[in-house]
């Protein structure tokens, strides 16, 4: 059995998504969901799955606690899924290529320190970029800097606002993240 740690930030979409993907599998079990923010909403969408939560602060993650936590739990992938703090190096070092992070914009362009959601959909859209979509990778000590997994694109000629490009990519988000994290697994 394969065993997934997903870490999330917000509002949990893509970490439902993932939980759903794998929830009658034989194979692959989510073996918790971690938070930095005791309100966000993918905490109770993973309870609603019965997937058990950890939420922990900044200075938890930056010391070994959530270290010592993840070794308890052996994940096999640990998936960052609207994860917005940045991971520290011993935790990065401790997992070598099984952290994963999904990013919404083809990196390297648009990838960076403060380059998540909206201000990305915004400094496309500012771009006039006729295309966008989504980088799914691995983690390194650097922002959006790890080898790429996976990237998918898509038009967004006929969006006028941040938010009609961030429903198009969280489309795509939804729809291939599961997929290459099972292919990851196998």
């Amino acid at each position: 059995m394969k065993k997934i740690v997903l870490f999330a930030s917000g509002s949990g979409t893509n970490a439902e998504k993932i939980i759903l993907h794998f929830d009658k599998s034989k194979n692959v079990n989510i073996v918790a969901a971690c938070t930095n923010n005791p309100n966000a909403k993918v905490i109770e969408k993973a309870k609603k799955y019965d997937v058990p939560v950890i939420v922990f602060s900044k200075e938890d993650l930056m010391s070994r606690l959530v270290l010592e936590k993840l070794n308890e739990l052996q994940p096999d992938l640990i998936v960052l899924a609207g994860f917005l703090l940045k991971l520290p190096e011993h935790l990065v070092r401790a997992f070598p290529n099984n952290i994963v992070n999904i990013h919404p914009a083809l990196l390297p362009n648009y990838g960076g320190k403060g380059m998540y959601g909206m201000h990305v959909h915004q400094a496309v859209l500012d771009n006039r970029d006729k295309t966008t979509g989504i980088t799914i990778h691995y983690v390194n000590e650097h922002y959006d800097e790890g080898a790429i997994i996976f990237q998918k694109e898509v038009n967004i000629e006929d969006c006028d606002s941040p938010e009609e490009i961030a429903k198009k990519v969280q489309h795509l988000e939804h729809e291939y993240f599961p997929q290459v994290i099972e292919k990851l697994l196998n």
